[in-house]
């Protein structure tokens, strides 16, 4: 599946979702069922077929994890956690500190310090997926893998102290 032809937008990961999320709408309700009532059943079948295309298209697309992935496999390259390069051990030792960190803010019930972190991170996440927009731009297939892997940790720790905050908000 190209999520970039379904939605009818360039194969870039610099796109501006509020645009795409536009055209999103506008195939959402072309689409929608309600419009094939009269129809046949083949063209019904056919029209929510294509909704739930676009549907996943625009899933991936606002995912920056997942817009990389999909361009990285329309350019041929085997993507997932186990196809990635492992990460450089610098970054390791400090998401692990990092992680460390986030435990104890959590078992002090520090929410303002879970905050900060979180904060950190997003911070380092936005500054990667500009990276990203700057290499896609190119074509160094390495380099890319490599920031990949390390939104994947920025997102795993964000995950995490979503949790934390519900936890501690309860």
């Amino acid at each position: 599946m190209d999520p970039f032809s379904i939605l009818g937008i360039p194969r870039t990961f610099d796109v501006d979702l509020s645009v795409v999320e536009k055209t999103h709408r506008e195939l959402s309700r072309t689409l929608h069922p309600d419009r094939y009532v009269g129809a046949g059943a083949s063209e019904r079948r056919a029209a929510l077929a294509k909704a739930v295309e676009v549907n996943e298209a625009w899933r991936v697309v606002r995912d920056p994890i997942r817009r990389a992935e999909a361009l990285l496999g329309l350019r041929g390259v085997e993507v997932g956690e186990t196809a990635e390069p492992k990460a450089d051990p610098e970054f390791l030792m400090e998401m692990l500190e990092q992680r460390e960190a986030l435990a104890e803010a959590r078992q002090a019930r520090d929410l303002p310090g879970v905050r900060r972190m979180a904060a950190g991170v997003e911070a380092r996440s936005r500054g990667v997926e500009q990276e990203l927009t700057a290499e896609f731009a190119g074509r160094e297939t390495a380099s890319l893998l490599g920031k990949l892997a390390e939104l994947r940790f920025y997102r795993r720790f964000l995950d995490e102290v979503s949790a934390i905050e519900d936890d501690l908000l309860a």
